[in-house]
């Protein structure tokens, strides 16, 4: 069994659970980017966080990232989204245009898609040689273990949906004016590809989910307990650096 095919999509929580354990969470956010940003205790600035987000089309991530930083003061977090790269991108190695949008210590960062997508859309979509892409593990993996010993604070999520699940989001999409913006046809395009994209994950997690910066899989069917799930998990590692 692959590690999607593992996950529990039928994890819910009522409006009133949500609205319990995500006020909870927020509040201990809150206190802890004050901490981390120097604002509170003894007012030496923490690690930088860089919190990032792939998941399928419709999974959810703007309404988790939404949720996960409501309460937080614009000057301690920033929320960058990374689409198709410019053509003066492509010139350059594909870790290069992440740089200005990771974080500094004591700050936080929110990376709406990320340096995933040479491993997930460009090696699907075929735009990227399978050379490249194989190769985009092991620079990834360094990448990231670059950032762990400089002190940085990664958390990895991938939220996940079934297949219906998607397909009932794609649908309420399409057919509510103030969100059928968010529907392309890149995203049905992709959704007709999702076996591949599958299998593209599959790889990502099993040459990618490294002590130093796991991945967190989340089971997004329900968007209540996503947004939970997130928010929790976030405290949780943050907790834990501060407690190194």
């Amino acid at each position: 069994m692959s590690r999607l095919d593992a996950l529990d999509l039928s994890l819910k929580l009522s409006r009133a659970q949500e609205e319990e354990r995500l006020d909870a969470a927020q509040r201990r956010l809150l206190e802890l980017r004050l901490a981390l940003a120097g604002v509170t205790g003894e007012g030496v600035p923490g690690p930088g966080v860089c919190v990032l987000f792939e998941g399928w089309d419709a999974a959810g991530k703007g309404g988790a990232i939404k949720r996960l930083v409501a309460r937080l003061d614009p000057r301690h977090v920033s929320v960058a989204t990374f689409a198709a790269p410019s053509e003066h991108e492509l010139r350059q190695h594909f870790l290069w245009r992440f740089g200005p949008a990771l974080p500094a210590r004591g700050e936080m960062t929110v990376l709406d898609r990320s340096w995933y997508g040479r491993v997930l859309v460009e090696r699907v979509e075929g735009l990227a040689d399978e050379a490249v892409w194989r190769r985009a593990y092991e620079e990834i993996a360094g990448f990231e273990r670059a950032l762990a010993l400089d002190g940085t604070v990664l958390i990895k999520f991938w939220l996940h949906i079934s297949s219906d699940e998607q397909l009932r989001r794609f649908e309420a999409r399409a057919a509510d004016p103030l969100k059928s913006w968010k529907l392309t046809d890149e995203d049905w395009r992709n959704r007709d590809r999702r076996a591949d994209y599958e299998a593209a994950v599959e790889d990502m997690l099993r040459w990618t989910d490294l002590p130093h910066a796991p991945w967190h899989l989340v089971e997004a069917d329900s968007k209540r307990y996503a947004r939970v799930r997130v928010a929790e998990t976030v405290v949780g590692e943050l907790e834990r650096a501060l407690a190194r």
